[in-house]
């Protein structure tokens, strides 16, 4: 018998659901599928910031968190997540029991798909932007483009941008974060 509705989370929901989002899921747990995940998305709602999405040409496997949620079904539980990032269905991963998939990458899909039947789940629900990186830059990702990109930024950017690397969850190991940590002093001193 299947058993709930999961989300799947890396980044943000992890740390700023908002109570309106957060009284609609369990704690999270840190066991979910092995996904592709690297800092590859431009978010326009970050000023810039690069966020974390599943990346299948960049990305490195990381297993990513989970948690159950309290909606009744999948639509309820696509229509939470829409509202808490601010966008549309088309965006929003799913792999439900009846067969109903939307999944950017096949192999993502796979392991989500995998990773449901394991633990016996009605379904699952994800955040599945994709990364801009070479529309929004001109150029294609690379740890020296990303950080020469964060290294030009400014202001209210440059602080969401360092923001979202320091938060994001401690199991999150790429190769660009583990690059911003090392040259984080000289940015930071480029601030100065």
């Amino acid at each position: 018998m299947a058993r709930g509705i999961a989300l799947l989370g890396w980044g943000s929901l992890l740390w700023e659901g908002a109570s309106t989002f957060d009284d609609w899921h369990e704690p999270w747990q840190y066991d979910g599928p092995c996904l592709a995940m690297e800092f590859t998305r431009v978010s326009c709602s970050r000023a810039g910031a690069l966020t974390l999405v599943i990346d299948p040409d960049n990305g490195v496997p990381i297993e990513v968190a989970w948690c159950l949620s309290r909606r009744q079904t999948v639509a309820e539980a696509i229509e939470g997540l829409c509202k808490r990032e601010q966008t549309t269905t088309k965006h929003i991963g799913r792999i439900v029991a009846d067969g109903q998939v939307q999944c950017h990458d096949g192999e993502s899909r796979q392991a989500i798909h995998t990773w449901v039947e394991e633990r016996k789940l009605a379904g699952v629900v994800w955040t599945d932007l994709r990364s801009n990186f070479r529309p929004k830059r001109g150029e294609p990702f690379s740890i020296d483009a990303a950080m020469r990109y964060l290294k030009c930024l400014e202001g209210e950017s440059r602080t969401k941008a360092f923001e979202y690397f320091q938060r994001a969850p401690s199991f999150v190991r790429t190769p660009l974060r583990d690059t911003f940590n090392k040259e984080i002093g000289e940015i930071a001193a480029s601030n100065s």
